[in-house]
């Protein structure tokens, strides 16, 4: 069983990501910060036992009370062992750290809502923003906020403190590559600084050595927040999760056009 469990979530994260998915990095518990972010979790049949299990494959946030903003390759390209995904704002998943997901885990069904241009973008722009459109609003949780447009071009951002949050593997040791990485199971933080802001990437550092956290496998579609506001989604990084990740801007024209055909932009 345990075979099955790193040969599935290796295979998915794998057929998921353009490059790769990005866990919480030298993070600390979320607790109750940030209530409105919450993991997807896949559902697969185990072909030894024919028992479903559930695993957790992205992260999100609710920005609305029924509506989820992500990233398009946490739907696009998804094997055909995956029955189906589901959101939960769960702050723990996986109590047992075996890397499958609890099947006591609040779910909350709905439906995946792909970047029509998603794919077709160059390297500069991939138009990997998703949203994921729950079948029934989430009540007692208030959304986070979207940015205003330009915002990360507007205000002199670069080198300012963003908090990532999400629910995949976790670093919390800068020895090693892979072996310092383990199972992600509970929804965490880490303070990061961006460095560069381009046309529709934002990237953010994640050096130890200067003080940041950072992101890694499991945590693409999670927010990066400054103050209340989602400024980008997580998309990708480098693979041992040690220097820096690379997200998707929500404030540039390409992912408003999208998002405001769904919900009222600032």
């Amino acid at each position: 069983m345990k075979r099955w469990i790193l040969v599935a979530v290796s295979a998915l994260v794998a057929t998921l990501l353009p490059q790769q998915a990005w866990g919480i990095v030298y993070g600390v518990p979320d607790d109750s910060e940030h209530p409105n972010v919450g993991a997807f979790v896949a559902v697969a049949t185990n072909p030894d036992t024919n028992a479903k299990e559930l695993f957790q494959v992205c992260t999100g946030t609710l920005i609305e009370s029924d509506i989820v903003v992500s990233a398009s390759h946490c739907f696009s390209g998804i094997p055909d062992w995956v029955e189906q995904e589901f959101f939960t704002l769960d702050p723990v998943v996986d109590a047992d750290k075996d890397g499958l997901v609890d099947p006591g885990v609040t779910r909350l069904d709905g439906t995946p809502i792909v970047h029509p241009l998603y794919g077709s973008g160059a390297a500069n722009n991939s138009y990997d923003v998703a949203l994921f459109k729950l079948d029934d609003p989430v009540i007692g949780v208030a959304p986070a906020a979207l940015p205003s447009a330009g915002m990360l071009d507007q205000h002199a951002l670069t080198g300012e403190t963003f908090t990532a949050v999400g629910y995949g593997a976790v670093r919390e040791t800068n020895r090693k590559s892979w072996q310092s990485i383990s199972t992600g199971w509970r929804r965490e933080k880490a303070d990061q600084q961006l460095v560069t802001v381009t046309k529709a990437w934002a990237t953010f550092s994640q050096n130890l050595a200067t003080g940041n956290g950072g992101t890694c496998y499991g945590d693409s579609g999670g927010p990066h927040f400054i103050g209340d506001v989602v400024a980008s989604v997580d998309v990708t990084g480098d693979t041992p999760c040690k220097a820096t990740g690379k997200t998707y801007r929500l404030d540039t024209p390409f992912a408003r056009a999208f998002l405001g055909q769904y919900l009222s932009l600032p």
